[in-house]
Parts: C-alpha cells; sequence; structure tokens
C-alpha cells in the first residue's frame, strides 16, 4: 500500500540539507568546551550553527540557547515565573502556567498585561494564528516557524521557543530565543554551557542539523511553497464540504496556518478516524501528538467552547510541502468514503 503522510504538525521529514550537515558534524572530534585545536573545531561548528540559526529567526546570536526541543525551552523560559495563559497552549507552556486566560469560539485568546502572559503563536491543532502584542513574556513559535513569516525582532515577545524537527530538522533538538541580559534561573547547572544557561556538552550534531533546516525552510517560504500547500488545504476542504455538507472545519474563515485542516463529524470519534484511514494508508491524528500516543477529547476545542461530543469528534490533517494534488484527492475519497458509511447508518 502507498502510504500517505498528512501529519506533518506532529512532525516533519528530515530535510536533505539537515541530514547531510548532521552527517558532517558527526565526523568532528572534540569538546566544544574543551581549549585544544580538536574542542576549537566541535566548538567552531556549534557558534556556525548559532550564527546561522539566528539569522532564520532574526535574533542575535547570544540570544540563542541550544535546548532537547520546545518543551525543555519551556520550561527554562517560565522556571521560578508566574505566568498566565489560556487553555489551547500546548501541555508543555499550559502545565507551567496559571490557566486564566479566555479563548474566544473564533479561536482569539483574550491577552491583558501581556507581561505576564504566554501565548502561542499558532495552533498545533487548529492552525489558528494569534495578533500577539508587544512584550509577550513567552510565545510558542513551534508550528509556525517556517510556514509564515516571522523574526523575534519584530515579533516583539520577550521569550520564543521552538522545537526543530517540526521544519525538516532532527527530533530531540530545540531552541529558547530571549535577549541576552535577560535575567534567567537555569534548570540544568553544571559546567556552564551555553552561557551559564544549560550546562551539560552540546549536541553538535542537533544544533547543526536544525540550523541547516531552518535556513532551508526559509527559502521553500520565500518561494511560495507554503502558498501552493494552502491551495491544496482549501482545495481539501472544498471537496469534502461538497461530498458531507454538515462538515464543520475549525478556525475557517481566520487567519490560520496554511496547512492545517481540522475536521469535525459529529458522530464519528476522532480516534476512530484515525484508525480507518490509517488502514486506507493516510496517516493523520486526532489532535496534538505529544501525548504519548494517548487521544483525549481536544482541551483546545472545550476551551473554544465546544462540547464534549463535538471536541471528541476532530480530526487533523496537516499538509506538508512535498503534499500532492493526487495525496489530497486520494485522501478526500477515502474520507468521503468512510463519512458517508456512517452518515448512511445513523440515518438508516
Amino acid at each position: 500500500m502507498q502510504r500517505v503522510y498528512l501529519d506533518h504538525n506532529s512532525t516533519t521529514k528530515l530535510r536533505p540539507e539537515a541530514s547531510q550537515a548532521m552527517l558532517e558534524a558527526m565526523n568532528v572530534l572534540g569538546n566544544p568546551s574543551s581549549v585544544h585545536f580538536e574542542g576549537r573545531m566541535a566548538k567552531s561548528l556549534l557558534e556556525n550553527a548559532r550564527d546561522s540559526l539566528s539569522v532564520s529567526l532574526g535574533c542575535k546570536p547570544a540570544s540563542i540557547v541550544f535546548t532537547s526541543g520546545a518543551t525543555e525551552a519551556a520550561s527554562i523560559a517560565l522556571n521560578a515565573n508566574k505566568i498566565n495563559c489560556s487553555g489551547v497552549e500546548h501541555d508543555a507552556v499550559k502545565s507551567l502556567c496559571e490557566e486564566t486566560l479566555t479563548t474566544l469560539p473564533s479561536g482569539e485568546i483574550l491577552i491583558g498585561d501581556p507581561s505576564t502572559c504566554a501565548v502561542q503563536l499558532a495552533n498545533s491543532e487548529t492552525g489558528i494564528l494569534q495578533d500577539l502584542p508587544k512584550d509577550i513574556f513567552l510565545s510558542d513559535i513551534t508550528q509556525a516557524f517556517g510556514k509564515v513569516p516571522f523574526s523575534y525582532e519584530w515579533l516583539g515577545a520577550k521569550r520564543v521557543i521552538v522545537s526543530a524537527h517540526k521544519f525538516g530538522g532532527p527530533k530531540g533538538a530545540g531552541a529558547l530565543v530571549l535577549d541576552v541580559d535577560t535575567p534567567l534561573s537555569p534548570l540544568i547547572v553544571g559546567g556552564g554551557q551555553e552561557m551559564g544557561r544549560r550546562s551539560g556538552t552540546e549536541n553538535i550534531v542537533g544544533a547543526v542539523g536544525m540550523a541547516a533546516a531552518a535556513a532551508a525552510a526559509l527559502v521553500d517560504l520565500e518561494r511560495g511553497v507554503w502558498s501552493h500547500v494552502e491551495e491544496l488545504r482549501n482545495i481539501l476542504e472544498n471537496s469534502i464540504e461538497e461530498s458531507i455538507s454538515e462538515t464543520t472545519f475549525i478556525g475557517r474563515g481566520t487567519k490560520r496556518l496554511p496547512n492545517t485542516s481540522l475536521i469535525i463529524n459529529e458522530g464519528w470519534r476522532g480516534e476512530t478516524q484515525v484508525i480507518q484511514l490509517d488502514l486506507a494508508g493516510y496517516a493523520v491524528s486526532a489532535g496534538s501528538a505529544c501525548s504519548s500516543g494517548k487521544v483525549r477529547t481536544s482541551a483546545v476545542l472545550k476551551s473554544m467552547g465546544y462540547d464534549d461530543e463535538k471536541a471528541s469528534c476532530a480530526l487533523r490533517v496537516s499538509l506538508g510541502p512535498d503534499t500532492t494534488i493526487e495525496d489530497v484527492n486520494g485522501f478526500v475519497k477515502a474520507y468521503c468514503n468512510e463519512g458517508k458509511k456512517l452518515i448512511s447508518r445513523r440515518n438508516g
């Protein structure tokens, strides 16, 4: 069976630019904290990656703290701080904040004092984008980076977090970005690496791969790759709607990521859809993939005011740069075939 991957918000294929850079980095001997020649060569690789990534992120090189991913970056950023968030944030952020901010049915988050709030740039399930005021304490840009224009400098957030595997980099690599002179209470202490902000021998291979993937992702963005993806996403939604008119598309008509479609057909549970479509050869999800393989009622949709029934019947389809019209048409056919069977049984 020909498999079609439509779960790019969960993780993405490693970009060839990242793979090549990582293979080369694996052959470099030396600890970047060592002062001998081999150590300096390793240190040079790390700092070159930091410089490159800073260009992609629109920040100063010294603003970047390399981490194991966005989850660790969030923990460092929020450590010893009392910060407010909404119910649509990723669990890595939400579990460390006070859930006090209101989310409207449109997906818009009502923000009070931005300096006390953590607000994502884009939601992983709905794709809905936020208009962020300046001086947000923390913004999770994990889903947005590489798909929409971004710069740390013009965003104006005090701290942002990002994960490499969402834009074609390696799993297990990420970064926290913050102003150079920002006080920080490190979670991991020891040798004082990353300018004392995150101790431990640096993952040079991961950092190099992340930097290469980020640069390649921005080339795709400038070339209009994601505009094409958005066209395919709209074809997917319009085609499903033509076949199953009662379908709901969350966030449709609002600003959202170009690749994301969150689909609801009541009475068709999300986990059932995932299994049926997986058997048909399509990899999709029922929400965020960061819950150890669990399928849960969407907390994001419940925060937006949807009831348990609708929230449990959501299916997320997230397209990627290599998605084709044949992939979309095949998915629509498989989805509608299964959906019409359900409707027939329900009405029969």
